[in-house]
């Protein structure tokens, strides 16, 4: 199993970049960002530094969207990374959450999000695509790679990641619902006359290991509360007719609304709806023993690299505890 960590886009910058590098030292192999321009900074400036100060990190956000740029300047980033630092990068996309709604905009549809991952791979790897009604190529990449993962939760998402991703990221650590999940996408794979095996799954939650429980659930409530935004509008279109696992939908029922100047923080006033036992599913938390356990859990399901969320008061010492403990286990 590989390992990533996933930071936002705090200033300064250079703190990001600092962590990233501590990360790589821990034995990590990924580092992803959000990607949220109203929220924080632009994340592939920051890349660029990160990729500077590494060697051998593989960095990407988790997750873009097909709405906020457009696709050839995606591709374009993607490419000038690689040429700069030999192929270090990935995309991670979705089809929008905190990067459109904070501009009064709604999500993208699946269709564009299918769309924009075969035109952003096929540029950045040098192929030639067709978009808005013209044959484009990047002349200029030459030996270009990119592997695009999506994130998704609902039925039609989870279908798209098996049509068309070369991964997929499922933003929860409750084992149950990652191999409703999985199975899921392999069989859209599999109808789509591709490899099922051949996706990488990722699973993403906040990681925070230490032992005092009730203080580690308070700083990692808050995902819970992202999760739910995805959530509701799967409930909104589907219902709660078991489209998607209860486990998954139960726990919306008190949400009241969301403030995106809390997103993705410790305290967040608007995820009080999230009970304890939410929390200690879709996170992991506690000693080294618990993280080992539900890691060795998530593997067994065929899950390829866990992303941590640092969003906590103890991202250098969960960052250690990782590097020393749990990753020379795996």
């Amino acid at each position: 199993m590989d390992f990533g960590v996933v930071f936002q886009c705090d200033p300064p910058a250079s703190t990001v970049v600092e962590l990233a590098r501590k990360a790589e030292d821990a034995g990590f192999d990924y580092v992803w960002t959000f990607d949220s321009h109203l929220l924080w900074q632009e994340p592939f400036v920051i890349y660029s530094q990160i990729l500077a100060n590494t060697q051998r990190v593989i960095v990407g956000p988790m997750v873009t969207n097909p709405g906020t740029r457009d696709w050839t300047v995606i591709a374009s980033q993607f490419a000038t990374l690689n040429e700069m630092f030999g192929n270090r990068t990935i995309c991670g996309i979705g089809r929008g959450d905190s990067a459109l709604r904070t501009l009064g905009a709604k999500p993208g549809t699946i269709d564009e999000m299918k769309q924009c991952v075969e035109v952003v791979r096929s540029l950045a790897r040098g192929e030639t695509v067709e978009y808005r009604g013209q044959q484009l190529k990047f002349a200029w990449v030459d030996n270009g790679a990119l592997d695009v993962w999506v994130a998704a939760y609902g039925p039609r998402a989870l279908a798209a990641t098996g049509e068309v991703g070369d991964g997929y990221i499922l933003q929860l650590a409750d084992p149950d619902i990652a191999q409703w999940m999985i199975t899921a996408v392999r069989r859209s794979a599999e109808q789509a006359g591709r490899d099922p095996m051949a996706i990488k799954f990722c699973v993403a939650a906040p990681a925070y290991v230490g032992d005092d429980l009730e203080h580690q659930r308070e700083q990692t409530r808050w995902f819970g509360g992202m999760v739910g935004n995805h959530v509701a509008d799967i409930v909104e279109r589907y219902g709660s007719s078991g489209a998607v696992p209860k486990a998954l939908t139960d726990y919306i029922e008190g949400r009241k609304g969301y403030d995106y100047a809390e997103h993705g923080r410790a305290g967040n006033t608007h995820t009080n709806f999230v009970p304890d036992e939410v929390v200690d599913r879709f996170c992991i938390l506690g000693p080294v023993e618990n993280h080992l356990t539900r890691l060795n859990d998530l593997k067994a399901l065929g899950v390829d690299q866990f992303a941590l969320y640092l969003q906590h008061d103890a991202k250098e010492a969960t960052l250690a505890a990782y590097g020393k403990d749990i990753i020379p286990n795996f």
